[in-house]
């Protein structure tokens, strides 16, 4: 079932979530972490494996905790499991109800099917409709509502009041925050002489419930929880010393798109943390790339990020640690996918665009062409115009999008246009 709903958010009463008072913030404990480790036990297990990027990383080992291998590809399911089976018979009995762009929503409709539990999903506009569809699939009732999850919150509050569901905050609940801190356990066993973890960021569930684990178990461990450029809600709560709304930006790390930081994560997290870092798109884009061709990992852009950042070169110094980066998600729609790809080819120089004038007389573009043969270069698109260029009446001016093997072989394909046509378009790099 699929509804959605066009009535203002802003007009939709704000209701207070008593679980997430930002009057009176909760500090998850290790003690909460291992409860949720005892209900939930193996359930939720995900390898911790080296990586095969570490020379090319510049990092001494790198290993990648593979939350995207979850069920449902994100570690959502650990908290979403453990706030389920916390619930009452009651409430087990009427439903849970929640706000999500799709990992958190996905989550709580697969683990709410397998425990026989109503649930409720409000989701954005901008949620992906793999996620949409997947929701639908394990019953949950599913709606449409707000352009944003501050939106989608609003609505969720309202009908779970109305309704008498409780709302169960993706990102913030206690018990929430709990349950995805037992990946920090599982990594300490994995990865025994752990020195670094680098953890994506949105609503900070995930790294407050992570970095309460880890720094009880290894003090020294470093922490360093990396966010997409276009919401830096956690750096910004940082800035201003609380949670602080931010203008979300449209980004490839869809589920790290949290405008305002979960009070209880902030109280949690906050002080435990060692760095704060944003990535740009681009590399975002790179580092999906990345995973596909070397480590045969497909994963969304907030699963990717913390990879994106040291790709980026924002932590220069991992250089002689062993480094554990978590894939928190791989739910990324197909269609995004390919165009990801595609620009991740181009922001590593490898799929490139660019306009030559050549001769129309017979054999212009033959010699193009083969020029782009003899230097190994792969022909994606070509077209040529006639009718805007304003120059030689016997020219045509082409458009080529090609692949090559790296920047050093783009280079070499540039300067041998530049040397053998006048007028040559080349992209900024």
């Amino acid at each position: 079932m699929m509804e959605q709903e066009s009535l203002d958010p802003m007009m939709v009463e704000e209701i207070l979530d008593p679980f997430c008072d930002p009057d009176n913030p909760k500090k998850v404990t290790f003690k909460d972490v291992e409860a949720a480790s005892d209900v939930i036990k193996d359930d939720l297990l995900s390898p911790c494996a080296k990586s095969r990027m570490s020379e090319i990383l510049n990092v001494k080992e790198v290993y990648f905790k593979k939350e995207f291998q979850q069920r449902t590809g994100s570690f959502k399911e650990r908290g979403a499991r453990y706030s389920l089976m916390m619930l009452n018979e009651e409430q087990k009995k009427k439903g849970v109800i929640a706000a999500s762009a799709g990992n958190h929503a996905l989550a709580l409709a697969y683990h709410g099917y397998c425990l026989n539990i109503p649930v409720t999903v409000i989701m954005p506009t901008i949620a992906p409709m793999m996620k949409v569809q997947a929701c639908k699939r394990y019953k949950a009732t599913v709606e449409i509502k707000g352009h944003d999850i501050s939106e989608s919150k609003r609505f969720a509050q309202k009908e779970g009041k109305e309704k008498g569901l409780v709302y169960i905050n993706g990102y913030d609940h206690p018990h929430i925050i709990a349950g995805q801190g037992t990946m920090a356990l599982e990594i300490v066993k994995q990865v025994p002489d752990v020195e670094a973890v680098v953890i994506p960021v949105g609503g900070g569930g995930l790294i407050a419930g992570a970095a309460v684990a880890l720094k009880h178990l290894k003090p020294n461990v470093k922490i360093i929880g990396v966010e997409a450029e276009r919401c830096p809600s956690f750096s910004k709560a940082r800035e201003m010393g609380k949670p602080t709304k931010v203008e979300v930006i449209s980004s490839i790390a869809d589920g790290l798109a949290v405008p305002t930081v979960g009070v209880n994560a902030f109280a949690t997290a906050n002080e435990l943390i060692d760095k704060m870092i944003t990535v740009k798109e681009e590399n975002i884009d790179l580092a999906i790339l990345r995973l596909i061709e070397i480590e045969k990992a497909i994963v969304e852009g907030a699963g990717a990020a913390g990879l994106a950042a040291i790709i980026e070169g924002l932590l220069p110094e991992l250089a002689e640690k062993k480094v554990v980066v978590v894939l928190c998600g791989g739910n990324i729609d197909t269609p995004v996918l390919g165009r990801v790809i595609e620009r991740g080819l181009a922001s590593d120089g490898r799929f490139v665009r660019f306009k030559v004038t050549v001769t129309d007389r017979p054999g212009g573009i033959t010699y193009l062409i083969n020029l782009l043969s003899d230097l190994g270069v792969g022909i994606h698109d070509i077209f040529h115009e006639r009718a805007w260029l304003k120059s030689d009446v016997f020219s045509v001016q082409v458009k080529c999008v090609v692949e090559t093997k790296d920047k050093a072989h783009s280079e070499e394909l540039r300067e041998a246009l530049e040397k053998e046509y006048k007028n040559v378009e080349w992209p900024q790099m």
